[in-house]
């Protein structure tokens, strides 16, 4: 058994595809429409599916907002540094909601962006 994708619900598919591609780096590895279920979904990823897990964006026709309710986390990213990975995501119009350090309590270095529809994505930056 393995994970094979994390799929998060968003408002304006367009807007999500830009901002999981272009400010986090990853790749839309295929997309599809749905027109009798009214709804598309788009995956993006690091890598290809068949290497790692990736995210399924589902978009449903004419919603263009979810409530993110209280039980979900953060999606957690490895990255080479924290900190050069916030500045990159601040100058491609990603909003930082806590900037790279050590977390509280440790020596992980640790930050927070958070993608157009609300949902948090962790950056961990890799041990060297």
């Amino acid at each position: 058994m393995r994970i094979l994708h994390t799929m998060l619900r968003v408002g304006d598919l367009p807007r999500a595809i830009a901002f999981y591609t272009e400010v986090l780096g990853m790749t839309l590895l295929r997309q599809h429409d749905y027109p009798e279920g009214k709804f598309t979904l788009a995956f993006v990823g690091h890598q290809p599916e068949s290497q790692g897990a990736v995210i399924e964006l589902t978009y449903n026709y004419g919603v263009d907002r979810y409530e993110l309710g209280s039980g979900y986390g953060h999606i957690a990213i490895e990255v080479d540094d924290a900190y050069t990975a916030c500045e990159r995501a601040k100058a491609k119009g990603g909003k930082v909601t806590r900037e790279a350090g050590p977390m509280k309590h440790g020596t992980t270095v640790i930050a927070f962006v958070e993608d157009p529809d609300g949902y948090k994505i962790e950056f961990i930056q890799r041990k060297t």
